[in-house]
């Protein structure tokens, strides 16, 4: 695709309030997303009538139809999007600064060759709201994707025409599914803070799940593999310390100590 741009991608289910501040956070970018696409899949009316009776960006378009799931609603978004370079922003996330989509759109200018970059992510972890983000290394697929946060990812459209779209199979870890297909595309970290995570998605409250859901998609990909176990024990002992006070003073002291990102 030599439509140069950025099609911006939220899906949303019941929950207004959280699209408004989505779309507030794009609405103010110093350079404007070429098309912003949202895909409604909501019971009620109220998203509807929002976009249709309060004014938007000639840039905003939308789908208010239901569908059968997240992997479902990317797809959706995916195949509408019109420029070369798609972002899934989540009704609930926002950009970290008003220059998100500016400084992207420079880097990809300056390095044609890239398909997908991901970068930093502001989000609650341990109740301490701490900035995390680490480059992609298709060695350490194993871990899964806890600090290569999928709500950074900008990736080209046409990566999805050789890898594949999002798979329904996976009610959760659709994007741990997706980076073990793209983990050969050209890829570049960006050493910024792109997004700040809205932590009521079912990433966060379905963790547990998301994690043997991950042990499920690696071993299709590479085959039965321990070190994939161990890895994501690791992590569910790590999320049920957090959820105690003991665990929540010791990430405290880890952030103090500039650790939060280890």
């Amino acid at each position: 695709m030599n439509n140069f741009g950025v099609t911006v991608i939220s899906i949303c289910f019941n929950n207004l309030a959280d699209l408004k501040k989505t779309c507030y956070s794009i609405d103010n970018q110093i350079v404007l997303p070429n098309e912003h696409i949202i895909i409604n899949g909501s019971t009620s009316n109220e998203i509807t009538d929002w976009l249709n009776d309060f004014p938007q960006p000639k840039f905003r378009k939308w789908i208010n139809e239901r569908d059968y799931g997240i992997a479902d609603a990317f797809n959706k978004g995916i195949q509408r999007a019109s420029f070369s370079i798609t972002h899934l922003l989540h009704a609930g996330d926002t950009y970290a600064s008003n220059k998100v989509i500016e400084k992207v759109s420079v880097f990809f200018l300056s390095n044609n060759s890239v398909q997908w970059v991901s970068g930093n992510i502001e989000l609650v972890r341990g109740g301490e709201r701490v900035v995390v983000g680490k480059p992609f290394d298709k060695n350490k697929l194993y871990r899964g994707m806890r600090n290569v946060s999928h709500p950074t990812w900008f990736v080209k459209k046409e990566v999805y025409d050789r890898v594949g779209l999002f798979n329904l199979k996976y009610a959760i870890g659709m994007d741990y599914d997706l980076m073990c297909r793209i983990k050969d595309e050209p890829y570049q970290y960006i050493n910024e803070t792109l997004a700040v995570f809205d932590d009521s998605g079912i990433s966060t409250t379905n963790y547990i799940n998301s994690l043997d859901e991950n042990i499920s998609i690696y071993e299709s990909y590479f085959g039965y593999s321990l070190l994939c176990r161990i890895w994501q024990f690791r992590l569910k002992c790590l999320h049920k310390l957090l959820q105690t006070s003991f665990g929540k003073r010791l990430f405290k002291l880890k952030k103090i100590l500039g650790l939060a990102n280890a």
